[in-house]
């Protein structure tokens, strides 16, 4: 803490960018990715790389809630970094001479390098202010740090790297005349974020149980006070590499997209935007994987019939998130590419685990519907014509007819848009299960030999009908079951990382 407190006093203290980076494109998955923090997002691992693995997307940290051992000190005021252009930089009576795209082209550039610049201070911030600190202190072990931080260390010299060439190709007048050799040269350094990217699931999950120990949560509440951090957590700053890599195709094609097309850079910055790309795709891959293998180590099977292969075989999560079913119970239900999962976060020797709570549910025997504001029972007796309206929005319903029996399950969302959100997952695994299994006509409807699912305005099923099982009737009768909508469980649980 006395370490903590002296980056704070000094005047050498490095500061870390002010500048956060937006995501490419709205977010509609992994990610990101990411709406209000209370209301934990969807978790979508198609857009992993937009989606901050908090888990998903907010790009501040939410104040850690006070301990009992906590102490409450007063707010500090936040340090800014001063942002550049660099027509503010450098001496530009020259900007007379330059045409507006050419100008627009060096702002682009400068921007580029200046955001390297701010990069490689966040990252060095990281270690000094954090992981130093804590293992110095013995906060926490070296093997936790090492977990936690990942490989970070190595990502800080490549930027180096980078910043170093663009500034060796800067005039003295300031200008910049060629990045795109540069560009491609640098660009497959960054296969070194493969690990660091699909390290960050697990990362996340280990910090979030390290602030469970007062001395981490009260190390890291100090840190959150202090001028330097402008209120942004440990986890905010880890994951600016991935922000960083997120943004870029958006810097190139500026660049791009200002620089003439008789310009010797136009032709390299073209193969620029098509290599980093490819590296995104091939980053979101291993990433999503990565992130796959890590929640199906963390699922409890309560008995042998719940295992199913299809779990195993799984390489990817469509989506996943925590959701109510109409009793309220919050459920964490993930949707990997073959199959439903619906489970329950419970707590063992103080880490998160996914415990099974109703078998799963393959997706090509999966139905879905969307349920109408009111429609749905509350607690198997009240209509929603009697009930409260609030409590009966944003539900929608799935079934699994199989062996002769019925499997149905009603959850609840947090909104309208994280609703719509699992619709459309749901929608789109059932097309790639039916694609990839041939069956489908040549109109692209579904097989009348599918089980239909029944109108929510039909009779009720009883449990006897829906469940066999002694253990599982009760909660899963139509409308009455225990069935959950997916939230993240991680406090800032950005989706997880979303593919661009």
């Amino acid at each position: 803490l006395i370490i903590c407190d002296i980056l704070c006093s000094g005047s050498d203290v490095i500061e870390p960018s002010t500048k956060r980076v937006k995501p490419l494109s709205r977010v509609t998955s992994l990610v990101n990715l990411i709406p209000p923090g209370k209301a934990t997002p969807l978790k979508r691992l198609g857009q992993t790389l937009q989606c901050s693995i908090s888990f998903r997307n907010e790009s501040r940290a939410e104040i850690m809630p006070s301990r009992p051992w906590g102490r409450q000190a007063p707010p500090a005021i936040s340090k800014r970094r001063d942002s550049k252009l660099w027509s503010e930089t450098f001496d530009i009576h020259l900007g007379t001479l330059l045409s507006s795209r050419e100008l627009k082209r060096q702002e682009a550039i400068f921007e580029l390098s200046q955001g390297e610049q701010d990069l490689i201070e966040d990252l060095k911030l990281a270690k000094k202010a954090y992981h130093d600190p804590m293992l110095k202190l013995s906060i926490m072990t070296k093997h936790e740090l090492n977990q936690i931080f990942g490989t970070l260390d190595s990502l800080i010299p490549l930027h180096e790297e980078l910043l170093s060439r663009l500034r060796e190709a800067r005039k003295p007048d300031g200008s910049t005349e060629h990045v795109g050799q540069i560009l491609v040269d640098w660009l497959p350094c960054l296969d070194s974020y493969n690990s660091y990217c699909s390290n960050q699931v697990a990362a996340k999950a280990l910090l979030d149980h390290k602030k469970q120990d007062h001395r981490v949560h009260d190390f890291l509440q100090r840190c959150l006070e202090s001028p330097f951090s402008r209120k942004l957590d440990l986890w905010n700053f880890l994951d600016i590499p991935r922000s960083r890599l997120v943004k870029y195709p958006l810097l190139l094609r500026e660049i791009l997209k200002h620089t003439p097309k008789d310009h010797p850079d136009n032709q390299y910055l073209d193969e620029a935007i098509r290599m980093i790309q490819s590296i995104m795709t091939e980053i979101n891959m291993k990433t999503g994987e990565s992130e796959c293998r890590f929640y199906k180590e963390r699922l409890l099977y309560l008995e042998g019939r719940q295992r199913d292969l299809l779990i195993e075989q799984s390489r990817i999560i469509t989506c996943h998130g925590e959701l109510k079913n109409n009793r309220g119970v919050k459920l964490h239900v993930f949707l990997f590419q073959d199959v439903l999962v619906i489970t329950r976060a419970v707590t063992q020797s103080e880490q998160l685990w996914y415990q099974m709570h109703h078998q799963p549910i393959p997706v090509h025997l999966l139905e879905y519907v969307d349920l109408q504001d009111g429609e749905i029972r509350l607690g198997g007796s009240i209509r929603g014509a009697f009930s409260n309206i609030e409590r009966t929005k944003n539900f929608f319903r799935v079934s699994c007819h199989s062996g002769g029996q019925l499997q149905m399950h009603s959850f609840q969302a947090s909104d309208t848009f994280n609703k719509q959100q699992w619709l459309n997952c749901l929608r789109q695994a059932k097309g790639a299960v039916t694609v990839a299994t041939g069956n489908v006509d040549p109109a692209g409807q579904i097989p009348s030999q599918q089980i239909p699912f029944p109108s929510p305005s039909g009779s009720a099923v009883t449990a006897e009908s829906t469940e066999q099982s002694n253990s599982e009737s009760l909660d899963c009768c139509m409308d009455t079951s225990e069935g959950g909508a997916a939230s993240h469980n991680t406090e800032d649980s950005p989706g997880a990382l979303g593919q661009p």
